[in-house]
């Protein structure tokens, strides 16, 4: 499946784009039927386990809808994986606090960070894919630089003077989908979130480092 052009959602902080095609009822509704069923299957049996005509079954709609709105697996592949994206870029920007503004960035950068582990151990098989496509395409993606410039803004607003932009990096690191694939048997969702919030916090309050 390549997935090597998937840039992921892009960022308001620094993207204008103008305003979004409408789409029909009917044809809003069978996509998130069909993203909805084809996310389970996913989560339940593995991307690579499951067919076109499951998830076409799973979410009650014809073969012919499913195909001519995502063309084949990777395509819907790609769509969920852009639109759960899409859903935490939403939260980060306009949701309520801690995530959302309006929270210290301290705890906004705890609250990111829980929310995304949540999100990569939902659709790990997906964004390792995503991740994987190529050499280096982690770094290329558009949802990998949204993730990085949001926790730079809030550690440069925490303290000035750090270097926002490798310690943004730092804290994404054990993060990558290949390294959580490989340690999630040994290291739960609470170890490592407990694990990040406590070098967030130690990072923000380190006096050595201004």
């Amino acid at each position: 499946m390549d997935m090597s052009t998937n840039n992921g959602p892009q960022s308001a902080y620094s993207i204008e784009s103008g305003p979004p095609r409408k789409e029909r009822a009917d044809a809003a509704r069978n996509r998130r039927l069909i993203l909805d069923a084809a996310e389970r299957l996913f989560r339940k049996h593995g991307v690579a386990n499951v067919s076109m005509d499951q998830v076409a079954a799973e979410a009650g709609v014809g073969k012919g809808t499913l195909f001519r709105r995502f063309g084949d697996k990777a395509g819907l592949a790609v769509a969920l994986l852009d639109s759960r994206e899409q859903e935490l870029q939403a939260g980060i920007l306009h949701g309520p606090p801690p995530l959302g503004p309006g929270a210290p960035p301290e705890q906004r950068l705890i609250a990111f960070v829980s929310a995304y582990i949540d999100f990569l151990d939902d659709h790990l098989d997906l964004v390792h894919m995503s991740e994987t496509a190529s050499p280096g395409a982690r770094y290329r993606i558009g949802s990998y630089r949204l993730w990085h410039r949001h926790l730079a803004i809030l550690i440069t607003e925490a303290r000035p003077k750090l270097d926002a932009d490798f310690l943004a990096h730092a804290l994404l690191a054990p993060l990558n989908a290949d390294h959580r694939m490989a340690l999630r048997d040994e290291i739960d969702a609470e170890r490592l979130r407990n694990g990040l919030a406590f070098l967030t916090t130690s990072i923000l309050h380190a006096r050595s480092l201004d």
